[in-house]
């Protein structure tokens, strides 16, 4: 295919670059005289193609008429309608990317895509991948004849009303530590952020050693109460788990060795799922290799028959023992038997893990993706592991797109890349070898502003600028914008002076970043290290 790139003149060495190598259509390129792509319009590129009819290939000096050319592609911050140049030429043009660095990603799919005259063609990509990505996880979501039909493996199960299992993605269950420590507003309030952050399953974590039976009920009913969503106890105390049984909870969570006698009828009573550890809290007794965790685990199994039971050889922290030997466990484990249901345990790692979890919680889903585990469980008990519920709801549907298309967790239209980028955006290169270069100086210098001073906080969720004058607060002005605040604080003319501005522009946009990021922010002070 004949493919003619229009471009403005900056942006041209850069296009030159990125396809110097590129051979899968032939590539023509006509550069207008204008400097930024994006002030290009369909006007000017008519009148351009038609002012000179020949096209030269963006290799050599090879030139053909306009009339061969089978698709034109024109910047993608171009503001008018390519449809226009289509009217005009009787070509097909097109948007391409934003950006010369996804010229060739866009160039790749040209012929499986129709291409937008309006949408960018970078976002057009991620938007039809993005909503192919959530059919397919919709899909799987369904209890239809389908679901069914797969439900009936021995690899699958159902809890409540959600399936489980090897041919589903993976299920978050999210722990509410310490739930015992709660009032009744506080659970509700975290299990609505659970559901909201995407938990398929909710786990009521209690205190080990301590009995608290009573609790245990009433949290499992006020949650069962006020939302649909399937509730775990997480306990090994057996007075617990029966009281949480008698409120109906969805998952038992869990049984070992120590408290199988006694809990072991009454989860069968209920019919519902149990997590088997392969210890004996009991008697204190937790195996450390790999065979004899897997040997424990198959006794407990057959011990409890009748029972859907879900095991866990236990993920280790890193270096506490050894995470790898944890995985390789599981990797046995799977081997031996080949449709057991799995849980894993990542919240073991990533809250002892100082690190941003959201790469541990990808990399961690992926291979428990290639161990065949059906629940991953996290708390979020830590401020460096908030958010985990949604990376892991995140990572878990691109690890079942992966396995569902055989490929690698790359292009999926779903993504955790939330601080760098997904391709290398190349600056453009302005000359400025001929102005003054002037080396920027802060005096530290500080006038106050006659019509007073904002203290920026942030509150339920919200960026807060408090207006003082005289000391005295006069108005708080709230958004999750940064930009609406301060075109609010010149509309209301709040501020006199230059440096002031400029001042609470710089800090507003600090307190948006932290706000998206969920980071702390204090005013005046750096919201990165």
């Amino acid at each position: 295919m004949k493919i003619l790139i229009i471009t403005g003149q900056l942006a041209t060495p850069l296009i030159h670059k990125n396809l110097e190598h590129y051979t899968e259509h032939e590539i023509y390129i006509k550069t207008l005289p204008i400097k930024i792509a994006s002030f290009i319009t369909p006007k000017m590129i008519t009148y351009y193609l038609k002012e000179k009819n020949m096209i030269t290939n963006i290799k050599d000096t090879k030139t053909i008429p306009l009339d061969q050319i089978d698709i034109i592609i024109t910047p993608g911050l171009m503001q008018q309608d390519a449809q226009l140049i289509t009217q005009s030429l009787n070509i097909p043009a097109y948007k391409g990317p934003t950006n010369a660095a996804d010229l060739i990603h866009t160039l790749n799919i040209v012929n499986k895509i129709t291409l937008s005259t309006t949408k960018p063609a970078n976002i057009l990509i991620r938007d039809e991948q993005y909503k192919e990505a959530l059919e397919i996880i919709h899909n799987s979501n369904k209890i239809n004849e389908k679901t069914q039909s797969l439900l009936k493996k021995e690899s699958n199960f159902q809890i409540k009303n959600i399936p489980l299992g090897l041919d589903f993605p993976m299920r978050v269950l999210g722990e509410i530590a310490n739930a015992v420590e709660l009032t009744d507003d506080q659970l509700l309030k975290k299990a609505q952020y659970y559901i909201e952050s995407g938990a398929d399953m909710i786990d009521i974590g209690m205190h080990a050693g301590e009995n608290n039976p009573d609790k245990a009920y009433h949290m499992i009913k006020l949650i069962k109460d006020n939302f649909s969503i399937p509730v775990s106890i997480d306990t090994l105390n057996p007075h617990e788990i029966k009281r949480a049984l008698t409120a109906e909870c969805d998952l038992v969570l869990s049984v070992d060795h120590g408290n199988y006698e006694d809990v072991k009828k009454d989860i069968k009573d209920h019919n519902i799922p149990a997590v088997i550890l392969p210890t004996n809290y009991k008697h204190n007794k937790i195996p450390t290799t790999p065979d004899d965790k897997i040997k424990q685990l198959n006794k407990l199994d057959k011990l409890c028959s009748g029972i859907t039971t879900i095991a866990d050889p236990l993920l280790d922290p890193i270096n506490s023992p050894s995470i790898t030997e944890s995985i390789i466990t599981c990797y046995k484990y799977r081997e031996i038997n080949p449709l057991k249901p799995l849980f894993f345990g990542v919240g073991n790692v990533t809250e002892l893990l100082d690190t941003d979890s959201n790469g541990a919680n990808a990399v961690l889903s992926g291979i428990a993706m290639e161990l065949g585990v059906c629940i991953l469980f996290t708390p979020e008990a830590s401020l460096k592991c908030k958010g985990s519920i949604k990376e892991l709801k995140t990572a878990s549907n691109m690890m079942y797109i992966t396995k569902l298309h055989n490929s690698i967790p790359k292009d999926l239209g779903i993504d955790l890349i939330n601080y760098k980028d997904h391709y290398k955006k190349e600056d453009i290169d302005i000359n400025t070898n001929n102005i003054p270069e002037i080396e920027a100086v802060a005096d530290g210098k500080f006038i106050p502003d006659t019509k007073g001073s904002f203290k920026i906080i942030l509150k339920n969720k919200k960026i807060n600028a408090i207006l003082y004058q005289q000391n005295t607060k006069k108005a708080v002005i709230t958004s999750t914008s940064a930009r609406a605040i301060y075109e609010e604080i010149l509309r209301r003319n709040l501020i006199s002076r230059m440096e002031h501005a400029a001042y609470l522009g710089m800090e507003l946009e600090k307190a948006e970043i932290a706000l998206k990021l969920d980071k702390q922010y204090i005013q005046d002070f750096p919201i990165f290290k």
